[in-house]
């Protein structure tokens, strides 16, 4: 057990406490011990007095044995209105303070006693006080003050060992029951999670609740329910990696059957009969949408894509490139317009290559949604930079996504807003901006068309 743990610290705090609650304790007591000290020199005073009165003619040893026994010099009683000096002996010194006992404030009998603790030189003082028994109005008493102090210090010493104990064992019981019902319980959980986390599929390592502390076991409760999740997360991811795998084997195999059927398709466009040739463009379309299905599958069941390679780029020559490959891709006769806005002096800082996939797929989705709806439309692509990003924008005159589309746009297999589509180009192009540590985003889609937004941080 060490002082960095939770144990040691409490079980030091608590020594430290229950000491400090002593010390407090210990003021008032000692003042409580001074005043019934000087009580009863005040009352052996006073019967050694009555004594000496009852017999005038005492034998001076008696008077100094009587004197010494109530620890005092003089005796000074009152009776009837008149003070006489009872007892007497020589003093050794001036009377240095003169205290009055009858009816003293708490505050006053503290402030004397803890003056008399740090005043080592013995003193003489004088006493007043209230004569027992009713033997007389006031008793008057002169006594050295080195006795008393060292009855004090006395007392003090056993109040603190005292104290010390009762800290000690009050501190070790506090420390066995916060051991148990706090610590041993936070280690079984401490012990649980790092069971779980060994072995996370092993639903014997999560936790049970069964703490009677009500934290603790709200605790635990959570602890079970987000292990709980946890466990079924990742049976669920495990299912989803073998059930890649299995599509990604399938995929390969059928892209090989489908890619001889298309060889056999293209062949039969050469046949004279009428309903050969009527059915087999069809064919082939639905042979090649097969084939690019399989190979989006492939392509997006390998391994993650490298870290992008940043450099400077001017981005105009990128973008026109862009523009002219997809230009070529639609062909002379399409009703789609290509165009960009590119500052001349914008240069970024991204993956060239990566860059390129991501506009292209952005660019050709759109003349895709464009050229679908059989009338005439435009994309436009520009760019623009601030102090903390560039950005690029791809814009379109199409239809816009429908609904579905919107709220699965960047989930594999999920995202397509066309028939056929397999929603993998998002889902990787977003991939791929999120590499350079931007980010894709919709900006706006209606029935006037649809805006995507390329964002790249500048302080990369």
């Amino acid at each position: 057990m060490g002082l960095n743990t939770l144990s040691g610290r409490f079980l030091i705090l608590t020594v430290i406490f229950v000491m400090l609650a002593e010390i407090m304790i210990f003021v008032p007591s000692v003042a409580r011990f001074r005043e019934d000290y000087l009580l009863l020199r005040l009352e052996r005073a006073q019967i050694a007095a009555l004594a000496v009165l009852a017999n005038d003619m005492i034998d001076p040893e008696v008077e100094a044995e009587l004197l010494d026994s109530a620890g005092v010099y003089n005796v000074v009683l009152r009776r009837n209105d008149s003070s006489q000096l009872v007892l007497s002996s020589p003093m050794p010194a001036m009377v240095n303070e003169r205290f009055d006992l009858r009816d003293a404030p708490a505050g006053i009998l503290i402030r004397d006693a803890i003056k008399r603790l740090f005043t080592r030189e013995p003193q003489v003082i004088t006493l007043l006080g209230q004569p027992v028994r009713e033997g007389g109005l006031l008793i008057e008493v002169t006594m050295g003050t080195g006795p008393l102090r060292m009855a004090m210090m006395d007392y003090g010493l056993n109040i603190l060992i005292l104290s010390a104990v009762i800290s000690v064992i009050t501190a070790l019981m506090l420390f066995i029951a916060v051991r148990g019902m706090i610590v041993m319980p936070i280690k079984r959980v401490v012990a649980t999670m790092q069971a779980y986390a060994r072995a996370p599929e092993d639903a014997r390592t999560v936790i049970m609740p069964d703490s009677r502390v009500k934290e603790l076991n709200e605790a635990e409760t959570a602890l079970q329910s987000m292990q709980t999740e946890i466990t079924g997360a990742l049976r669920q991811k495990e299912r989803l990696a073998q059930l890649g795998g299995a599509v990604a084997k399938v995929s390969h195999d059928l892209r090989n059957i489908l890619t001889v059927t298309q060889l056999m398709a293209d062949r039969m466009e050469g046949s004279a009969d009428p309903a050969v040739q009527k059915a087999a463009p069809k064919l082939i379309n639905s042979v090649s949408r097969a084939v690019n299905l399989c190979e989006s599958t492939l392509a997006f069941g390998k391994a993650e894509e490298p870290a992008p390679n940043l450099e400077q780029i001017p981005l105009g020559p990128l973008v026109e490139d862009v523009i002219e490959s997809e230009r070529l891709s639609a062909g002379a006769d399409s009703l789609v317009s290509i165009s960009g806005t590119i500052p001349e002096d914008l240069e970024i800082r991204a993956d060239a290559e990566q860059l390129h996939r991501v506009l292209s797929n952005l660019v050709r989705n759109a003349r895709q949604a464009v050229a679908a709806t059989g009338q005439a439309g435009s994309i436009f692509i520009t760019g623009s930079e601030d102090a903390t990003e560039w950005c690029l924008m791809v814009r379109d005159t199409g239809p816009g996504l429908p609904p579905k589309a919107r709220e699965n746009l960047f989930t594999a297999f999920q995202g397509n807003a066309r028939k056929g589509g397999t929603g993998l180009g998002l889902t990787i192009s977003a991939e791929l901006i999120r590499g350079h540590g931007g980010h894709l985003e919709l900006s706006g889609s209606d029935e006037n068309g649809t805006c995507f937004a390329v964002h790249l941080p500048r302080n990369m």
